[in-house]
């Protein structure tokens, strides 16, 4: 801990070496989340490259309360949602419908690689909205004042990523039933 704790103050002095050791210890867990936030693997790459440049400029804003890595994580978030703000990619659907019951699927023969490349064919609005709700827990309250929309868009956005999730897997189960 005492190695991470001199790792952080010595990238506040500007240590390009400590820079790369962060960078080589958390590259792969930051990139995995920008993978999952952005439409392919370049995309992906570039707002981690953008991350880090975050992450390295505001270090000195790291008060060494909570985890490094879960503050890391936020501004990963953070910045791939804002390059999608700036890009004005985000025509978000401001109609609420009514919540659909979750009914749970579970496709254990599906590979995370191609759940993962489903999640990234998803259009923006619903991509995003899943992967913050789904897979790192913030709540629809949350994901409204992000994404900055309503708590109804951010149900009925969420609600039509798992529509079209179930369909892709359903679909996929169905192609690899017949050719099995």
């Amino acid at each position: 801990m005492s190695n991470l704790i001199e790792l952080i103050n010595n990238c506040k002095k500007g240590s390009r070496q400590a820079q790369e050791q962060i960078y080589k210890d958390y590259s792969r867990i930051l990139f995995g989340i920008c993978l999952k936030y952005s439409r392919n693997k370049t995309e992906a790459e570039d707002s981690l490259h953008d991350s880090f440049m975050t992450i390295f400029s505001k270090i000195d804003q790291f008060k060494h309360h909570g985890s490094f890595e879960g503050w890391m994580k936020r501004i990963t978030i953070n910045t791939v949602l804002q390059k999608y703000r700036k890009q004005q990619n985000l025509s978000l659907v401001s109609e609420n419908i009514e919540e659909e019951v979750e009914e749970e699927t579970v496709y254990d023969d599906v590979s995370l690689q191609v759940l993962l490349r489903y999640i990234q064919e998803l259009p923006d609005k619903y991509r995003l909205t899943f992967n913050l709700y789904v897979l790192d827990g913030y709540s629809h309250k949350e994901i409204s004042e992000m994404l900055g929309t309503s708590e109804g868009t951010s149900k009925s956005n969420l609600a039509r990523a798992r529509k079209i999730l179930k369909e892709k897997l359903e679909a996929n189960k169905a192609k690899v039933g017949v050719e099995g």
